[in-house]
Parts: C-alpha cells; structure tokens; sequence
C-alpha cells in the first residue's frame, strides 16, 4: 500500500497525504506505520513491491476491519428482516388467531369429564345429548370470544392486535349483533337438553357460567379488568359447567359428590397499559411464574390425595399421572421465559395442552374403571 502511493506521487507529499488519509478516515484515530523513505527508494519499481511485516500486519488489520463492518451491516439487515417479517402476517394467519381453536377446549374437557363421571356412576351414556351439548358449548365459547373482542376494542386493550374479528371484519357492530346471536342459539340448545333429561338444575347450574362469563368482559362489570377474571373462567368451566353436564348425561335429579372435578385456565395478558389489571399485571411476571408453578403441583398432589383416599378410580390416577411431563414443562416454561414478552405469549397453549391432556386422562380412567368392573361382575356372582 505504501509503496504504490510512492509510485505515483513525490516521497514528501505521499508520506503526509498518507497519513493524514490514515488518523482523519471516518473520524476515527489511528496510528499506522508507513515504510520510510530511505527504504522507498530502494524499491526498483512499483510491480514488484516486498512489504515488511509492519506492512503485512496493517493489511491484515484492514481486512479485519472490513469483515468486522460486513458482520456488523449483516447484522443489521438480518434484524430488519426479522421486524419486517413480524410486522407482515398473512390473513389467513390472522384468521386462524382469531378463531382461538384452543379455546374451545375448555367446554370439550368439561363435557367429556362429566358424562365420564356419569357414565361411571350409572353405566349409561346418551350420544345425542353428549353432542347437542358440545355444539351448544361451542356457541357460547364463540361468544365469549367475539364479545370479547368487540369491549376490549371499545377499551383499546385490542387496538394493535391484528387478530381482533373486529379490526378483521372493521365492523364492531356487525361482529357484536352476531355475537349475540350465537348465545341465543347456543342457549337454547343447552335448554332442550335440559327439558329432554327432567332437570331444570342443571340449566341453572349453565345461566350461572354464563353469567360468569358476561360479567368477565362486558360493560358495565367488566371484572377481568380487577383481576378477576381468572376466578370467574374456573367457576364458569370447572364447578358450574362441569357438575351440569354430569347431571345432563346421569339423567336423574340427585347430586352425586362421589367424584372430584378439577379444572384449570391460565391466561397472561399485558393489559396494564389500558387499565386491565389482572392478577398478572398485579403480581408481576416473577411471582405469576411461581403461582403457576403452585396451581400444578397443587392439581398432581390434590390428583394423589383423590386417589389414596379412593375418592377417584386407581384408573384415572394412573392416566392422570403420565401427564407430568406436560405440567413440568408448563412449570419450566414458564419459569424461564416469564420476561420474555415474545415468548411468553406461548405460555397459555402449553397451559391449554395440559388441560386437554389432563382432562381426557380423567375421563378415559373413569370409563375404563366402569367398563373393568362390567367385565368382572359376573366372577363375583358366581363367587357368592
């Protein structure tokens, strides 16, 4: 580098061009060694240059230099990309969100423990009435979701979420009238079963979940935004719900406490900034990470005491305890992404995977408990 800028200018001006070029270069200071002049005379000619290893070290510094700032501007594109490809989400990506498939899961659980639970206590199990309550179940979940979306637009909780039906549709009342209606005819579903089994309770038990639900999120309640919306989703879908689908699928008007109905939902939202304060937002992410951690422990140990005292069948424990893993992972998870604002918004699906997983396991060792003993009764007649 030195001696081609001696080839083509005098020895004085090279030698002070090239160092001021070198310390003034990007407002950066550096200091260089430049071959002397002595030795640039001694070069014969400027096609065959011989570079002292002062010289050979600045070029290898040049290069690391240059890798460095391609590294930094690759960086940089790379980060571009990735906002430009979180701020584009394809519709048909959006409209799965607002679907919330997941969600439902919460009136399927319920239904399928409670006819178990029926199915357990008097071998009897009505198809028809297990599926006019499930699409009924489905209404009002589809209701809950889209009242939902159309008051926390009215807040502005929703007013950055792509996903909303309402910010989809861009009509809120078109979204809140067909709402409305999906209540309506999920309702009186939940109603004619109700005549058809005898039982007027267990459609009261169902007006009170939904009831629930209504001052969960709409005006002039609206108790999710206090922090008690968590409490008012596990009394809609775990006691109410849950011991009126018993009594549906039982068809008979007595109240058996013979089995223990343990149901869960867990959400984490970041409301605070529209005055939504739930127990999240109120307990900071750190301790919500430690009461999910409690709430699944609290479910396996209630889980064994259930079974040692044989409130549940040994069936059901056994099946409810290979779901481990999956509490374990929503505890771990949690814990280690409970900061992480991005990751974090996983955490309800793995909490709904659990509910899932844990209810089917509850329901499959309860019919399996009826259906072992069919098989051995008549060895107990013979017997006596």
């Amino acid at each position: 580098m030195a001696a081609a800028a001696f080839c083509s200018m005098s020895h004085g001006y090279g030698v002070r061009t090239l160092n001021d070029y070198l310390s003034d270069r990007r407002g950066i200071n550096r200091i260089y060694q430049v071959l002397s002049l002595q030795d640039a005379v001694r070069i014969p000619s400027c096609s065959k240059m011989y570079f002292s290893k002062t010289t050979i070290r600045q070029l290898h510094c040049k290069r690391v230099h240059h890798r460095t700032l391609l590294k930094c501007r690759a960086d940089l594109t790379d980060t571009r990309g990735e906002e430009e490809k979180e701020e584009y989400i394809s519709k048909a990506t959006l409209i799965w969100r607002a679907i919330k498939l997941p969600i439902y899961t919460v009136a399927l659980i319920p239904i399928t423990v409670g006819s178990a639970a029926a199915y357990l206590q008097t071998g009897q199990y009505y198809g028809k009435r297990h599926l006019m309550l499930l699409v009924s179940s489905f209404l009002i979940i589809a209701w809950l979701n889209l009242s939902n979306d159309v008051y926390d637009f009215d807040t502005g909780a929703d007013k950055n979420k792509k996903e909303s039906v309402v910010n989809l549709v861009g009509s809120r009342t078109g979204t809140r009238v067909f709402a409305w209606s999906l209540l309506a005819l999920g309702f009186m579903g939940l109603a004619l079963v109700s005549v058809e089994a005898g039982s007027l309770r267990p459609l009261f038990l169902l007006a009170c979940a939904i009831i629930c639900g209504y001052i969960y999120q709409c005006p002039p309640f609206r108790l999710s935004y206090l922090g008690l919306g968590e409490p008012l989703c596990f009394a809609a879908f775990g006691p109410f719900a849950t011991t009126a689908f018993y009594l549906l699928q039982k068809g008979t008007r007595e109240l058996s406490i013979s089995s223990t109905i343990v149901s869960s939902s867990i959400l984490i939202e970041d409301d605070k900034a529209v005055g939504k304060y739930s127990p999240l937002v109120r307990l900071g992410t750190e301790a919500g990470s430690k009461v999910v951690k409690v709430a699944v422990v609290a479910l396996y140990s209630l889980l064994f005491v259930l079974g040692l005292g044989q409130t549940l069948p040994f069936k059901s424990v056994v099946l409810c305890a290979l779901t481990l893993p999956m509490g374990k992972l929503v505890v771990s998870f949690v814990e280690q992404n409970h900061k992480d604002k991005t990751k974090i918004f996983m955490a309800k699906y793995y909490c709904v995977r659990l509910h899932t997983v844990f209810g089917a396991a509850l329901a499959a060792g309860l019919v399996a408990a009826r259906m072992l003993a069919r098989k051995q009764l008549p060895h107990a007649i013979i017997i006596s």
